[in-house]
């Protein structure tokens, strides 16, 4: 079946489902809504809109079959069904014909699942994602068989507008206070003024230890302050001010936290109480997990020399290190938000990189030990060659990887030179960096970026057994073979990767300052990108 994708943005959704029809056998083309005009001049077969903010016009339901994913039950209508859902047990998604009536055309699938404690943001990503992807199959059976559910034309819910989401410092709870937060992440954030700064917060995390009168900054970890509370304290990860963009807490207030201490934890914590904390580690039968829960993926400098001392000081504790990533990302490389701010950008753009590149070597050389990356979560451009540094890579199913650098005006590093065509070859290696499209963990597999994808059902258990079975001597003494007789020409590999970066970083005209911009503003394209048309 021929299907077009009509969306407002390429979002993590859209390219879920986007890989998902691909590896049903569809021909999937992609249209953004802002040229949805030239809809007659696509042949299809359906219209699928899994993420879309533009009111469909009645030439377009009218004349051709249109099905809308809407994040919510059925009954459920209106904006902000995320922040709806949070306030239930149980939520979930359905695919709906369009008509003339907001949400409420009739049902032909429908999901559920039971609600975390969680924010935002990471339902939408997993559960809502999910929900959307699993009822594909119930939407094309029901479609051919003509079977729906009328939508329960209920009221529309109303609004989540920042005067609902509003702190009350002097008498909202810890927990009050970070369900606002978490309904409000990753957007809009919920509007607030610290230190004289009008801005919005991101990043809500629970501080067990420290305590201080509500709203006091009591201290400051790796970018992000903690503020006292009537019962407790809290942690906020990251601020935006009104017309700028997210950046870590500490990059926003600057040198307004003067005399703030900065309390640090260790390199890996035990996770023994409630607090802010980006890595740690959890050892079981001689093989180290590695979480780094950074912030949507995103790698900064100081970050990516964290790790690598994590790395190495893992080295000699374990037999197997798996890498695991974070909560919603496995990693997204290159920190893109710092780069836009700083002052420097060149100069701490080619850092930015350059410590990307001393982790990933740390990963590469480990040649005592068996190294897993596991791709639970999505991975794009310098988080996903992050991944291929390991001996093997495990994917979960459902899993979407964008192994490219382009749309942001720069050819990359990360040793992809090497690891990239090592695995699948130096074909398909040029044509995934050239087409600039996401693919599935079950089409990774099928061409050798991954060793293995398994369901999300018992994941965990399946990658650790996945991991004690391949250490082995034999494999060990291979790989350090391998590595002394190749390490110079790996090397050479990556010194060439530096070497055509450095103008992107560097020149002022360099493409990669303009489109960094734009992704960083959130500024939408103007017209569907040229390189949907070429799927």
């Amino acid at each position: 079946m021929t299907i077009l994708l009509l969306c407002t943005t390429f979002n993590s959704l859209t390219q879920a489902v986007y890989v998902r029809l691909k590896d049903m056998g569809h021909r999937v083309q992609v249209l953004y809504a802002v040229d949805i005009e030239k809809i007659p001049d696509f042949s299809f077969e359906l219209i699928l809109a899994p993420f879309l903010k533009t009111y469909l016009p009645e030439t377009i339901w009218k004349n051709y079959p249109t099905f809308i994913f809407h994040p919510g039950l059925r009954g459920d209508r209106g904006p902000n069904g995320v922040e709806h859902g949070l306030e239930h047990k149980e939520w979930g998604g359905v695919w709906l014909r369009a008509n003339e009536t907001y949400d409420g055309g009739d049902i032909y699938a429908e999901v559920t699942f039971a609600v975390r404690d969680t924010y935002k943001a990471s339902l939408y990503r997993q559960e809502i994602t999910k929900a959307a992807v699993s009822g594909l199959e119930q939407l094309f059976v029901n479609i051919a068989n003509d079977h729906s559910v009328p939508q329960l034309l209920q009221p529309l819910h109303e609004r989540f507008r920042q005067e609902k989401r509003k702190i009350d410092w002097l008498h909202n709870t810890t927990d009050e206070i970070l369900k606002k937060i978490h309904q409000a992440d990753s957007y809009p954030g919920v509007r607030d003024e610290i230190l004289g700064v009008p801005c919005y917060l991101f990043g809500g995390w629970r501080e067990e230890k420290l305590r201080g009168k509500p709203k006091e900054i009591l201290a400051k970890r790796d970018g992000a302050i903690c503020l006292g509370t009537v019962d407790g304290a809290v942690w906020i990860s990251h601020l935006k001010e009104p017309g700028g963009f997210k950046l870590p807490a500490t990059y926003v207030l600057k040198e307004r936290l003067k005399g703030i201490k900065e309390d640090r934890l260790p390199l890996l914590f035990d996770k023994s109480y409630a607090t802010f904390y980006e890595t740690s580690v959890e050892m079981r039968d001689e093989v180290a997990y590695l979480c780094f829960n950074f912030h949507n993926g995103a790698m900064s400098t100081a970050q990516c020399i964290r790790l690598k001392y994590a790395v190495e000081y893992l080295k000699e504790r374990c037999k197997v290190l798996v890498l695991v990533g974070g909560m919603d990302f496995f990693s997204n490389g290159i920190h893109l938000n710092i780069l836009e701010d700083s002052r420097k950008q060149g100069e701490d753009g080619w850092a930015n990189i350059n410590a990307m590149n001393d982790l990933i070597r740390s990963i590469l050389f480990a040649d005592e030990i068996v190294t897993v990356a596991s791709l639970a979560r999505n991975a794009g451009a310098g988080g996903v060659f992050l991944a291929l540094a390991c001996d093997f890579v495990v994917a979960r199913e459902g899993v979407v990887l964008n192994p490219h650098y382009k749309t942001l005006g720069l050819t990359g590093s990360e040793y992809h030179t090497y690891t990239l065509p090592k695995r699948v070859g130096e074909e398909k290696a040029y044509e995934l960096l050239e087409a600039c499209l996401p693919i599935s963990a079950t089409e990774a597999m099928k061409i050798g970026m991954v060793d293995a994808v398994f369901e999300d059902e018992d994941y965990y258990e399946n990658l650790h057994a996945f991991a004690l079975e391949r250490y082995d001597d034999d494999f060990i003494w291979e790989k350090q073979e391998f590595l002394e007789e190749n390490a110079e020409k790996i090397e050479v590999l990556k010194e060439e990767e530096i070497r055509i970066m450095y103008p992107q970083f560097w020149e002022p005209d360099s493409a990669f300052h303009r489109l960094r911009r734009e992704f960083v503003y959130k500024i939408c394209p103007g017209s569907t990108p040229e390189r949907f048309f070429k799927t």
